[in-house]
Parts: structure tokens; sequence; C-alpha cells
């Protein structure tokens, strides 16, 4: 049994040392990590280097931060990205509009001190990350949705650990290089410098064998039945070229709620039970609803 960060024992987590003391990452007991997977994730620990996950959603690349998070009883710094996101907010944010204010009208009982810029610098998760006394995870979800600029913006700064505060010329620099974990659904390609600066690697639907120990994980006393019928019409789903097919997060939800339920089987064709856990548009339910009054998938 491990502790977590609150000193709780955990059972079934994962967790080995390496010579001096750097810790490897195994998966935990509702991750499975791929051989391939969990090298290039120690790896890009070990390096120190950041780790650049793609493929498509619900495979689990953002799960994984949370899980190394949840490992080594580590904390996350944690930026849900945008494409209006550049990358220096990312680092820190300079509240001139409150300076200003609190010039004009004081700041009150806020102890902030208006020739004290220090107050008006508001630290975003890569500077928080920085800052920290301990070695955190830093996980920038969904980079793709950020131009080229933004990216380039960034390299720097992750290769180096560091970052310029413009304003007073000072250098934050990393007190520990924290784990860096990127994801990316392919939105928009990546600028090739970027790039350059991570490890990369691409997470693969995952086969069925694969794919029943996931579910295992999650629901270890399934019924082999119940999961073959589950996985044959899971699998029926995403050959119908919907614009977003089912992945795990969907799969996992879908058995959940056959479980909650209290039903002893997933239905099938028109008849397959809680549809709305698996297609998530609206254009993908009405093709199902087509395909089923046309084909009744038979």
């Amino acid at each position: 049994m491990e502790a977590d960060a609150a000193g709780v024992k955990t059972p079934g987590l994962k967790l080995t040392k390496r010579p001096g003391g750097d810790m490897k990452f195994e998966g935990t007991e509702r991750y499975y990590l791929s051989p391939e997977l969990g090298e290039i994730v120690n790896i890009a620990i070990a390096m120190e280097k950041p780790l650049l996950l793609m493929g498509e959603a619900g495979t689990g690349k953002t799960q994984l931060a949370f899980e190394i998070v949840r490992a080594f009883g580590a904390k996350m710094e944690e930026a849900r990205c945008k494409s209006t996101f550049k990358g220096e907010e990312l680092c820190y944010v300079y509240d001139t509009v409150l300076r200003l204010n609190d010039s004009r009208f004081g700041s009150g009982e806020t102890g902030r001190n208006v020739n004290d810029i220090w107050d008006y610098l508001r630290f975003g998760p890569i500077g928080r990350a920085f800052l920290a006394e301990d070695r955190r995870v830093l996980l920038l979800d969904e980079i793709d949705k950020t131009d080229s600029d933004t990216q380039d913006n960034l390299l720097d700064v992750l290769e180096d650990g560091s970052f310029i505060i413009r304003e007073i010329n000072h250098k934050v620099a990393a007190r520990h290089k924290p784990i860096i974990i990127i994801t990316s659904n392919a939105k928009r390609e990546l600028s090739d410098p970027f790039l350059r600066r991570c490890f990369c690697h691409y997470i693969p639907f995952p086969g069925a064998e694969e794919i029943s120990v996931i579910v295992r994980l999650h629901f270890p006393d399934i019924s082999t039945r119940l999961l073959d019928a589950c996985l044959t019409e899971f699998y029926r789903l995403r050959e119908q070229g919907f614009e977003k097919p089912p992945a795990t997060a969907e799969l996992l939800d879908w058995i959940g709620a056959i479980r909650s339920s209290g039903a002893g089987d997933p239905g099938a064709g028109r008849a397959v039970r809680h549809i709305g856990t698996l297609l998530k548009r609206s254009q993908d339910l009405l093709k199902f609803k087509g395909i089923v009054q046309r084909t009744q998938f038979r």
C-alpha cells in the first residue's frame, strides 16, 4: 500500500524507487499503462523533458497526468488551453487595472502596496509550478487549440525552466523542474520547433484485448458475458463513421450506466441502452437513429 499526499494508505498504486531516489511511474490500479507508454513517460520524467501525448479524445492522455499526481502524491498545476491563450499569461499576469484602481481609490484593507509591483502579479500554472517548493506535475491540456505564436513563446520557457517578468526584468527560474505533460487532439498542427523540444507519443485506440484490461481495472467484478456484449456493440458503433465516435471514456461511462440501472445487457441495434453516454453530438445521435431505422444493425 502507498500513502497519498494526505498520508492515507491507498491500495494498488504502483510506485517504485530508482537508484538515487527518483520515482518511476508504473500505472495505477485504475490506469492501464502500456509498456511503450510507460517507457517514454519515465524517460521524460528522468530527463526533465516535456512529454507530448497525441491521440483521439478519450484515450487517456489527460488522465495520465492525474494518475501520475495520484501515484507520486504530488500537486498539479493545470492549464486547459484556449485559442485566446498567450504564452506569457501561462507564466504570469500583471494586473495593471487593479494597480491603477488602488492608486486612485486606495487599496483599503487588502494589504496591497501600490508601490510594490509584486502585489499585482498573478502567476499562471507555469509560474506556480516553477515557484513551488516541491516538484509538481504541469498539465498543458489540448495545446493544439493555441496558435503557433503561443507555442513558440513557450519554447524556451519549457526547455530552460525559466521566464522573465518583463515589467521588472526579473528572471523566475524553476526551483524544481516540473513533470510536464502536454496533450493534443490534433485539431491544429503544432510548430516544428515546439515538437523538437518535446518527447512525443501517440496513444492509439486500444484493441479489444487491451480495452478489456482497462474495463476490468474500473469494473473488476464485471462478468465476461456483459463485457463481451458491451465491446461488441461498442466497436460496432465505432465503425459507423460518426463525427465523434465513442472512445474509452465513453465506454466506461456507458458500462457504469448499465450497471447503475441494473440492466443485465447493453442492448443491441435499436435497443442499445443509454445511447447518450456513448454519442455526444446531435448529428451523431440523428445519424444513429437513421442507421438503426435503415439497417437495424443486421
